[in-house]
């Protein structure tokens, strides 16, 4: 199994609309860079993920489960890109923000803190189990 983070913004879907489906999957599409594109077509089945809110929130908020792997994403014209299904595992007990996670020197090589830009990133064990902690999610370390 890997880790992953997936950025949204929240105005354009949030956790709220991701736990609103009661248990069904959705699509999580319009990725457009290369480099999430790739670390999508890595994800497997039952892969967790953590649910970021971008823009003025920076935090992570929830984690959501891959259910369906790669497939086209049809909001794409050129074809070149893809979309993953994914369903609300958990909500976060106390959300970690992006400023909680730069003051730490443990995450100093985290993609979150070195590629802030990029949307969808793998997350090492190691930062997963700390930001599971943090977020008190004892059950996923």
């Amino acid at each position: 199994m890997k880790y992953w983070l997936m950025k949204t913004e929240p105005s354009s879907w949030s956790w709220k609309n991701q736990l609103n489906l009661k248990n069904q999957s959705a699509e999580w599409d319009g990725v457009r860079n290369y480099q999430a594109l790739k670390n999508l077509k890595n994800m497997k089945r039952k892969d967790l993920c953590f649910f970021y809110h971008t823009g003025k929130e920076k935090k992570i908020v929830g984690i959501i489960e891959i259910t369906k792997e790669a497939f086209k994403d049809n909001s794409d014209k050129t074809n070149k890109f893809m979309s993953v299904l994914v369903r609300a595992k958990d909500e976060l007990i106390e959300p970690v923000t992006l400023g909680e996670i730069k003051k730490d020197k443990f995450f100093k090589d985290l993609s979150l803190v070195k590629q802030s830009r990029l949307s969808v990133m793998e997350i090492d064990i190691k930062y997963w189990k700390k930001i599971c902690k943090m977020g008190k999610m004892n059950k996923y370390f």
